[in-house]
């Protein structure tokens, strides 16, 4: 922290617990609170239960759960080539093509995701390209919404890397397949997991794009948090929002410590 008086420091939690508490970590607590509860008594939950879990863990929310782990892996994996190769080829562009690749990417990003579901839609419910009612138009449009992110993570990485390793590579014979296989995607791979990381949390929680797309036998598990909430079942709806989040935190812990153990190599 940049508060060298211990006076300014203790003023700085307080004003981050101010902040966060109400903000951020107050409501999660209201839904952890409501998923173990079975009534509202005043203006907090009552009534202790676990049987909220026992059906989040068991049969169609066991399967939305796994439909959106596949979808969301699925999705961050292409966004991550797709990103990856996007970033590497801006980089050997001059200034104008990178900033019209830049902006090609950002697009999708800078409109609401229905839209991007709603275009979706459209381009892949004709032949040759039938998509609808397919799990793949959902996995598509997961890739589409998150690639943007691993796309900038990736870019910004290349910018930092000191050009220094890839010309001592380069002088020493080295071609440029292995310069980038060996020298190049080592260096980016702390960054390439970042990214990774965000494309899969994002992809976790799509819901405006999906709930335009999704067929009957491939329901994410947002979609399903809408639906109990929808028919009133908050504390249901509760129990699969904390599964969701302790899913989404469990992966995202795997890959911070890849990524830890990449920044060390």
């Amino acid at each position: 922290m940049l508060v060298h008086s211990r006076a300014g420091r203790w003023g700085a939690w307080a004003l981050f617990a101010v902040l966060f508490v109400p903000l951020f970590a107050l409501p999660l607590l209201v839904i952890v609170t409501a998923s173990f509860s079975t009534n509202w008594s005043g203006a907090f939950p009552a009534g202790p239960t676990t049987e909220h879990y026992t059906a989040a863990v068991r049969g169609e929310s066991l399967q939305a759960l796994t439909t959106s782990l596949v979808t969301a892996l699925t999705a961050s994996v292409l966004a991550l080539v797709l990103g990856t190769w996007a970033a590497l080829t801006a980089a050997a562009l001059r200034k104008r093509g990178r900033r019209i690749l830049d902006a090609l990417f950002v697009l999708p990003v800078a409109v609401p995701s229905v839209v991007v579901g709603l275009a979706v839609l459209v381009a892949f419910s004709q032949p040759p390209f039938l998509l609808n009612g397919t799990r793949w138009i959902v996995i598509l449009a997961h890739t589409i919404l998150v690639t943007a992110f691993a796309y900038q993570s990736v870019s910004a990485a290349i910018l930092r890397l000191d050009p220094m390793y890839e010309q001592a590579a380069a002088s020493l014979g080295a071609r440029p397949s292995y310069v980038l296989l060996r020298v190049r995607l080592p260096l980016l791979l702390p960054s390439l997991n970042a990214a990774a990381g965000l494309c899969f949390a994002l992809s976790m929680g799509e819901l405006s794009a999906t709930m335009m797309l999704y067929p009957p036998d491939w329901l994410p598990l947002p979609v399903r948090i809408f639906t109990a909430t929808d028919r009133g079942s908050l504390f249901t709806g509760s129990a699969l929002a904390v599964v969701l989040m302790t899913a989404t935190l469990l992966v995202l812990l795997a890959v911070s410590r890849i990524r830890t153990k990449a920044t060390y190599r």
